[in-house]
């Protein structure tokens, strides 16, 4: 239930390969999760209804959409029917019998676990693995691999209507990485000590043999990971930690750093993403690979040679030398580190940025002030208005004509455009040879990307 989910579709694709018989149900079915689960061979029916249950499956997952009140899941309460949630379904069938490799954090979740799950890969490990992202090497977000390693993007948001505890503290994590610790979900989450709380319960259910790879640069980290029950291996830039990251230097070929163990050159990589964030994500990996006994010089190849993450600093394409790039930021903190790695990595050209606020946290006035001071790398930022969110109040909805008028103030070029239309005809006018427009959001954004590329055209 709730098939057309990312990590949902997922699942039923591991279902199915693994020799089920599987069939799902969605509201919104279309591309590109509708599309995968056809070349599944996985049955999708549109709209939830009581009828979905048969004939009378033997196991139904409900996904976190799925409310108390669909009318699905209230004949799935009638009926008796056996029932458990995406993680709960994971855990049992794929997890067991593997060693799990979490991956949580607010940002950098889904780059950190593809690059782990690539570079495994490329080390003979032959790796499972499910990211809420597609990994370009491997075109799809899960793999079953014959090796004992199991990679999971470790998501903090809630499990289902039945479990609202987060997802990852069903993922048996051997090695965990925490990559940040930040408020974000403000639907679910109250404040960041709520956050806290999910972040210290992982934390406190690793094995004693264990390990935590840990960013200490982030002091909410340091604080959540104090006590650990396991070896905690603290990464940053810091002088306290086991792994030091040194050299930084972005170019626009990739990011090159030098990484130290316990104070001790350990070797000099490159990785082919921009940006100091992408830089310590690599530098998460290598601890990780390096307590599993994989060589730096076979570490240094797979950075080297990783394919990158859809949606993930992807260039979706070059018109007329004006450079498109689709990424996936959102929060506050991803739009500036994201902007400041582009604005290295295409030094000396125009970054344009445009923003969709989308997220339910995005949409509310919790980071209005956030935004103000995130985009002093771009020479022009292009704001949309978002969708309002229906449950919550007016005075309580952030505002982009507001971000606009506020980033104005502090001298950063801003636009406010109420259509992704606009945007385009706005884009079409006004780029240039050599401009590097970064399009920003979680969603599709009205397919903005292969919109604007032919506008260009």
């Amino acid at each position: 239930m709730g098939v057309c989910g990312t990590g949902m579709g997922s699942l039923a694709g591991m279902f199915k390969e693994s020799g089920f018989h599987v069939t799902g149900s969605d509201q919104h079915v279309y591309p590109p999760m509708s599309d995968f689960l056809a070349g599944q061979g996985i049955e999708v029916r549109s709209g939830y209804r009581p009828a979905n249950l048969e004939p009378r499956p033997d196991l139904v997952v409900v996904g976190n959409v799925i409310t108390r009140q669909n009318p699905e899941a209230i004949a799935l309460a009638e009926l008796g029917l056996p029932y458990v949630s995406f993680p709960q379904a994971l855990s049992h069938y794929f997890l067991a019998g593997k060693t799990s490799l979490v991956v949580a954090g607010t940002h950098g979740k889904t780059t950190t676990s593809s690059l782990l799950a690539s570079l495994l890969h490329d080390a003979g490990l032959a790796p499972s693995f499910m990211i809420g992202g597609l990994v370009q090497a491997f075109g799809r977000n899960f793999n079953l691999g014959d090796g004992r390693h199991f990679v999971v993007e470790g998501d903090e948001y809630d499990t289902a209507f039945f479990d609202k505890g987060p997802k990852f503290l069903h993922y048996r994590p051997h090695i965990a990485i925490i990559t940040s610790v930040e408020f974000d979900h403000a639907d679910i989450y109250a404040d960041l000590a709520a956050v806290k709380r999910s972040f210290r319960r992982l934390v406190e259910i690793m094995p004693s043999g264990g390990c935590l790879v840990a960013c200490l640069d982030d002091p909410v980290v340091r604080e959540v990971v104090a006590g650990a029950p396991c070896q905690v291996l603290g990464y940053g830039q810091g002088e306290d930690v086991a792994w030091r990251l040194e050299g930084l230097a972005v170019t626009p070929d990739g990011t090159d750093f030098v990484a130290v163990r316990n104070g001790e050159r350990f070797a000099a990589f490159r990785c082919v993403m921009p940006g100091r964030h992408n830089a310590l994500n690599a530098l998460a990996v290598i601890a990780v690979l390096d307590r599993l006994g994989v060589a730096p010089d076979v570490i240094d190849r797979g950075l080297r040679g990783f394919a990158g993450v859809r949606r993930r600093q992807e260039v979706r394409g070059v018109v007329g030398g004006v450079t498109v790039i689709d990424d996936f930021a959102h929060h506050p903190t991803a739009v500036r580190e994201t902007l400041a790695a582009l604005a290295a990595a295409y030094a000396g050209r125009r970054l344009i940025a445009v923003f969709e606020p989308r997220t339910n946290s995005s949409r509310r006035r919790v980071f209005q002030r956030d935004y103000v001071t995130v985009f002093d790398h771009a020479q022009e930022v292009l704001v949309k208005e978002p969708e309002p969110l229906a449950k919550v109040a007016p005075e309580e909805r952030f505002s982009s004509r507001l971000l606009v008028e506020d980033l104005g103030r502090r001298g950063v070029a801003a636009r406010y455009f109420s259509t992704t239309e606009a945007i385009i005809a706005h884009l079409a006018e006004y780029a240039r040879s050599g401009d590097v427009i970064a399009i920003l959001s979680n969603g599709g954004f009205d397919n903005i990307h292969a919109r604007l590329l032919a506008a260009l055209r």
